[in-house]
């Protein structure tokens, strides 16, 4: 199962103390210690792995490389390599020392999370002409050290949600490449599934029970990963005996999590619509309109209804265009 959430302690490296040293020439005389080397830096990188947090499972410890003691005859100990360590896009960065809270929402985006120390100064630096043979030396200064919580919050364009088993991981794999596991059961997602639809990113979230806001079923870890998702697809089952409840049922969820849930843009879809009689499935979408509820029936079996979807989503991917995506992305963006 992916690790969304974990706590870790980071340090930069130490840097190091300078040297006391004397120049070894003939005829030369006078200080020749070279300062201690500067400790590395921990960066965190974004990266598209959204597993990429699997290795804090066990090592919970992460410091850079640090500096170098500094040496004689004027040779400065070697600098810290910093450490850069990969998370997945849509991680926040809580540290938990300072309260201060960062995130990665690009590809490839670096934070510094802890500078390394800084190497002390040898006795070359502390000459003078009073002073022509000077003993003192810099002493390096320990690389900052902190408590981090490390939070997944995936970043999507849209989001699949729904009670468990009403056909979430069918849909996404069959608009997608995506390979989400799919069987006859409840929980069949145990964790966010993403998928790629020409430039929208699609993501499978775990079916949602009532009372997931309080922990219930796959728990309430699951409903901040909608947090980031700009729009969501309901997915409600035609065959369930009480669609309006499964869909009422989903949204009071949303309510009772917050962060704004409520107010995203939602395109509610009667799933599995080849299960019924086309005399059930009208019954079955009056009775959500009566409700209030304006709902398209699909099945990924039916190419006209796939079609509906994917119009929607043709005209996500416009808007996100309008937005200011490239033109080169533009091109790529064709209708079906």
């Amino acid at each position: 199962m992916i690790l969304d959430e974990v706590k870790i302690h980071i340090s930069g490296g130490d840097g190091k103390d300078g040297a006391v040293a004397f120049n070894k020439n003939l005829m030369e005389l006078g200080p020749a210690g070279g300062a201690g080397g500067n400790g590395g830096s921990v960066y965190f990188e974004g990266t598209a792995n959204l597993a990429a947090l699997d290795q804090f499972r066990h090592k919970k410890d992460a410091k850079a490389q640090s500096g170098g003691i500094g040496r004689g005859q004027f040779r400065d100990g070697e600098t810290g390599g910093d450490l850069v360590l990969k998370i997945p896009v849509g991680t926040v960065i809580h540290n938990l020392d300072t309260g201060e809270t960062s995130e990665i929402t690009k590809i490839g985006e670096q934070v510094l999370a802890a500078k390394g120390g800084r190497g002390g100064k040898g006795n070359f630096h502390f000459r003078s002409p009073t002073n022509t043979t000077p003993k003192e030396f810099g002493l390096g200064t320990p690389g900052e050290s902190f408590n981090i919580r490390l939070e997944l919050k995936l970043i999507a364009d849209v989001g699949l949600m729904g009670l468990p088993n009403v056909g979430k991981s069918n849909l996404l794999n069959e608009l997608t490449n995506a390979k989400s596991k799919v069987a006859n059961y409840p929980f069949t997602t145990l964790e966010p599934n993403l998928g790629v639809y020409y430039d929208l990113i699609l993501a499978d979230i775990p079916g949602l029970i009532e009372g997931a806001s309080t922990g219930k079923g796959l728990g309430i870890k699951f409903l901040r990963h909608i947090e980031r998702t700009k729009t969501l697809f309901h997915l409600v089952a035609a065959d369930s005996p009480s669609p309006v409840k499964d869909y009422k049922t989903v949204r009071q969820e949303l309510k009772a999590h917050g962060g704004g849930l409520l107010d995203k843009k939602e395109f509610v879809f009667l799933s599995r619509s080849d299960n019924l009689s086309p005399a059930d499935l009208k019954k079955k979408v009056a009775l959500m309109n009566k409700a209030g509820i304006k709902v398209l029936p699909i099945s990924i079996l039916e190419e006209k209804s796939m079609e509906k979807v994917k119009k929607i989503l043709n005209k996500i991917t416009e808007e996100k265009i309008s937005d200011g995506v490239s033109p080169l992305v533009k091109k790529t963006a064709k209708k079906q």
